[in-house]
């Protein structure tokens, strides 16, 4: 027997157990021993059932996704199940951890599935632009009903081994030695005899399916995908389930499935997938830093976010505020936000109460004496930094790591300020930060290997997507921000109004446009950084100089009426766009959808293209993962850098070039690495100079 999968006997029921480090992933050199074995056991007379577990810290959690797109070599996954529901005697699912995916289907291929209390099952594939392509969305609904399968499938949200043992899906969950229960469970089985029923030929989740709840509760998803496939696609591969005899159903799924894995969409969320875990790598095996306490220094929307994001990750936070009354106001925003958490029932009454003793508050920087990492979220201004900093450098334990959220400073600068340069870095967490999940890590000239090594890791325990960067001013994501709306004050002035330009955007894929999202953030905040930069922006600048900063104030780009959060264009901001076009001499005219395009996103690929010439990125997967996950680039579009390479490199360099010569403005001039991308598809720097050192 392979060394993936094993045998053993125990009292006549066969344990067939899978070994393939670190998930159990379905690879190839599994199927094919799995499939041998489960052949043999059907035959063999000693054995009265077959229980399938798995070796390690999690069941099978998924397919080997580096398989697909590519010829698949048989037994495939599907062959595997049939086997399965071709053997008479009773099978058995032993589940501990994770059964994902292939893993979930695999499964549903046993007569029964027994979990211990802390596995979790589920069918993410949605999530890489796919659906279930072993029989998931046509076993799953005959279990469970439809209406609950399309809303595991077309989220692909996993649930707890209790949930899924109320709503039909595991039969039995067991505290203490799984394959123990496991088996005892399989000997009953066998002694109660057969014939033992395979999901297959089960209908007890289809029967009397309402299917106008169903369609309903479809059209809910719909709405949500925002143009991406494969939410629709699970929809209807649900559907057939309940509409369509089994083997049809069936097949039907495998000609979405095959659709949707050659499709530009799952190509760039599977990139996305690789490109995630690809910028959380750092070269040498470095000893890290022990994070046994957390210190964060501001107590606003910011620092009270950080703060949330280390105690749901576990770790006890100290909160500096510089007066008594500004920390009570923190704290009990923190409480307000918990508390809504647990109005949403996303987070228990018990949660709440732990998460909250989680936290000191203080007054006095002393009382940061003994915190491993101190997070500084002040006010977004060197001076006052470069102060704080100061401080830290006389109070914080040696070996303490020193980080500061800023958006755009100079760390290196800040760094300066204490005798401690090896222990400074940036932490650039995006708002609302116990929600967002992106997290820039910022390297600085003198930052140490082992903190930053350390700062990873501890975005990966507070889950956050974590992607190590250079320093210059916005770092990646903000610099490419500001490129992608360097144009969005001229498209106005030449007559694209705030949500034209809005619906452009929308209309990619985007969640919000530019100007709805300036609305949201506060326009005041592109206001001040303006100001320190010696920059001005003639529409943004007169709309703050009237107190319009957006949703807070109720008036921005857009009106929001009685509180609401809902924009509605502003006639007034209308008529001030064509007074101001009017001053500088600009007739309007009309501008299309795709010239907005160009002169917002063409830029902003040209800026990562300069980033990575910089090395301010290792990668361009890692400008991907920051695009997608701190500023809402759509996920069907793999991130600016994996789409420029959908647009085509060429195209892109053509358009820049006729706007460059149009305007003179530097923004649209191409860069060389654009440049050379744009003849080898490539975006290789052949340079490992950067962040990495």
């Amino acid at each position: 027997m392979s060394s993936s999968v094993s045998v053993a006997n125990e009292g006549g029921v066969a344990i067939l157990t899978i070994d393939n480090p670190p998930v159990n992933a379905l690879s190839f050199h599994v199927r094919e021993p799995l499939t041998q074995a489960l052949i043999a056991l059907q035959e063999e007379a000693s054995v009265v059932a077959i229980v399938i577990a798995c070796a390690g810290r999690t069941f099978v959690a998924g397919a080997d996704i580096t398989e697909f797109g590519r010829p698949v070599q048989q037994p495939d996954l599907r062959a595997i199940v049939a086997a399965l529901e071709a053997i008479a005697k009773p099978t058995v699912a032993a589940i501990h951890g994770t059964a994902f995916g292939g893993g979930l289907e695999l499964v549903l291929g046993c007569h029964f599935r027994v979990a211990d209390q802390g596995a979790k099952l589920g069918l993410p594939e949605v999530k890489l632009g796919l659906l279930p392509g072993g029989g998931g969305t046509v076993r799953l609904p005959r279990l469970v009903g439809a209406v609950k399968a399309l809303r595991m499938i077309g989220s692909g949200t996993p649930i707890g081994a209790d949930e899924a043992h109320g709503a039909g899906l595991v039969d039995a969950v067991f505290a203490g030695d799984l394959t123990t229960h496991a088996v005892n469970f399989a000997r009953e089985m066998a002694r109660k005899g057969g014939p033992f029923t395979p999901v297959r030929d089960r209908d007890e989740g289809l029967r009397e399916t309402d299917l106008a709840a169903f369609d309903a509760e479809a059209a809910d998803l719909a709405g949500k995908a925002r143009g991406l496939e494969a939410p629709i696609a699970c929809a209807q591969a649900v559907r057939n389930a309940v509409t369509l005899p089994f083997d049809e159903a069936l097949a039907a799924e495998r000609a979405l499935f095959v659709k949707l894995v050659a499709s530009d969409q799952s190509r760039a969320q599977r990139h996305l997938f690789f490109a995630e875990r690809e910028a959380a790598k750092l070269p040498g095996n470095v000893v890290k830093r022990r994070i046994a306490r957390v210190g964060v220094i501001g107590a606003g929307t910011m620092g009270g976010g950080i703060a949330m994001a280390f105690a749901n990750g576990g770790f006890p936070v100290t909160l500096l505020e510089t007066s008594q009354e500004a920390l009570q106001r923190g704290l009990a925003t923190v409480e307000k936000n918990y508390a809504v958490s647990v109005a949403r029932r996303s987070l228990s009454e018990d949660a709440k109460r732990q998460r909250l003793g989680q936290f000191k508050g203080s007054i006095d920087h002393a009382d940061l004496a003994d915190c491993d990492l101190i997070v500084e979220a002040a006010f977004e201004d060197m001076a006052v930094k470069k102060e704080i900093f100061g401080k830290l450098d006389a109070v914080a334990r040696p070996g303490a790591i020193l980080a500061t959220n800023t958006s755009y400073l100079d760390i290196d600068e800040i760094a300066a300020s204490t005798s401690r340069r090896q222990d400074v870095l940036g932490l650039h967490f995006f708002s609302p930060a116990n929600v967002m999940k992106l997290l820039e890590i910022v390297r600085a000239e003198k930052t140490a290997p082992d903190a930053l090594a350390t700062v990873v890791d501890l975005a990966r325990r507070i889950g956050k997507v974590a992607v190590v960067v250079g320093v210059c001013h916005g770092f990646v994501g903000n610099r490419m921000l500001a490129a992608r709306g360097s144009e969005l004050e001229a498209l106005l002035l030449e007559g694209a109004i705030p949500n034209r330009i809005d619906k452009a955007f929308i209309d990619f894929g985007w969640p919000m446009g530019p100007f709805q999202m300036g609305d949201l953030a506060g326009l005041d905040i592109g206001w001040r950084n303006r100001k320190a930069r010696g920059l001005t922006a003639v529409i943004a600048d007169t709309l703050c100089e009237q107190g319009r900063f957006g949703q807070k104030s109720g008036r921005g780009f857009y009106l929001y009426e009685n509180g609401s959060r809902t924009p509605v264009p502003d006639p007034e901001v209308e008529a001030l766009i064509r007074d101001k076009a009017a001053e500088k001499g600009i007739a309007p005219r009309t501008i299309s959808a795709d010239e907005i395009i160009e002169r917002t996103l063409y830029p902003l690929v040209n800026e990562g293209a300069k980033i990575l010439e910089e090395g301010i990125a290792a990668r361009a997967s890692d400008i991907d993962v920051v695009w997608v996950n701190g500023y809402g680039f759509p996920v069907g579009k793999g991130g600016p850098m994996f789409w420029a390479g959908l647009e085509g490199g060429a195209r892109i360099v053509e358009r820049l070039e006729y706007w460059h010569e149009r305007t003179g403005k530097d923004v649209f001039k191409p860069a060389p690495l654009l440049k050379r991308m744009a003849e080898t598809g490539s975006w290789e720097t052949g340079s490992t100079a950067g962040i990495r050192g």
